[in-house]
């Protein structure tokens, strides 16, 4: 769902329909440059071990909502995993459709902390079709939102 905080700047939060202890917050997005698209914003992951926020760097144009929507598109299913990655590598998404209609999105936040290289991931999952169809306009507004 995406919303404002308190100074106005969009904040997108990804739920998960099974289990509520996995989600994830998109937030505090910042432009470094002026002359370019790129969009730096702080990802927020919660999973069954814990939590974890990390900066992401992203392209607006490299294509995080089209992949949304190319799931939503394909709402009976697909077999094995689909991925997409930021520029950066900071942020990993794989989508699988399984049973019941079901579209299982694990979100992998990845980094270092004092030289060591770290991962943590949370899957949220989202009835197929209109659900991840509304998922995607949020995040393409959350991206159009921080650039305007």
């Amino acid at each position: 769902m995406l919303t404002d905080d308190p100074d106005g700047s969009p904040i997108l939060k990804v739920g998960s329909l099974d289990s509520p202890s996995a989600a994830l917050t998109l937030s505090r997005p910042v432009r470094p440059f002026d002359d370019e698209l790129m969009l730096d914003f702080l990802v927020t992951a919660r999973g069954e071990w814990g939590r974890v926020e990390t900066a992401v760097s992203v392209w607006v144009t490299d294509g995080l909502g089209d992949f949304l929507a190319s799931l939503s598109e394909d709402f009976r299913g697909w077999k094995g995993s689909r991925v997409w990655k930021s520029p950066d590598h900071s942020l990993r998404v794989s989508a699988e459709h399984r049973s019941r209609g079901r579209v299982h999105l694990t979100w992998t936040l990845s980094g270092t902390d004092i030289e060591r290289p770290w991962d943590f991931s949370c899957t949220t999952v989202h009835p197929a079709g209109e659900d991840m169809r509304h998922l995607a306009a949020d995040v393409r507004d959350f991206l159009r939102v921080a650039t305007e």
